[in-house]
């Protein structure tokens, strides 16, 4: 359960789910998982999976879901040396949680090319109605 009840006050969050969640939407993590549950093994293939990661992110995030027990790394001796990466049972246990995620996104979410009109422009952050008004004002661009 992801909520616990207090006695006389306000519910908390279980700390395990917390964990979990803080795990997985990790930036980046959740597309690494992602890719690696469609099957791609390799550091090149990965990169190319998910666009916008760089090596140095993808490297650092394929050793922090490794030290999770999510991720095997396996290097095989070979001229040259291949690395693979695979899911561990605890990391294929995700993939119904990456399957309702997908699911509940392509239902509720609209695609950040149709919020701004054109897939080049950024998505720029929320800003407070009364700071936009604010910034407009002064004539600075949004941050």
């Amino acid at each position: 359960m992801a909520i616990m009840n207090g006695e006389h006050g306000p519910t908390a969050v279980c700390p395990l789910y917390h964990r979990a969640v803080e795990l997985i939407g990790r930036r980046w993590s959740g597309a690494i998982l992602y890719a690696l549950h469609g099957g791609e093994t390799r550091f090149s293939d990965l990169t190319g999976a998910v666009p916008g990661l760089s090596d140095r992110l993808l490297s650092e995030r394929l050793k922090e879901l490794e030290a999770e027990g999510l991720v095997v790394r396996t290097v095989f001796p070979e001229i040259p040396v291949r690395i693979e990466y695979t899911l561990t049972d605890k990391g294929r246990a995700l993939g119904e949680v990456m399957d309702a995620i997908g699911a509940w996104a392509h239902e509720w979410l609209v695609p950040a090319a149709e919020l701004v009109g054109a897939q080049d422009t950024p998505v720029l952050p929320e800003t407070d109605p009364e700071e936009a008004r604010a910034i407009e004002a002064i004539g600075a661009p949004r941050s």
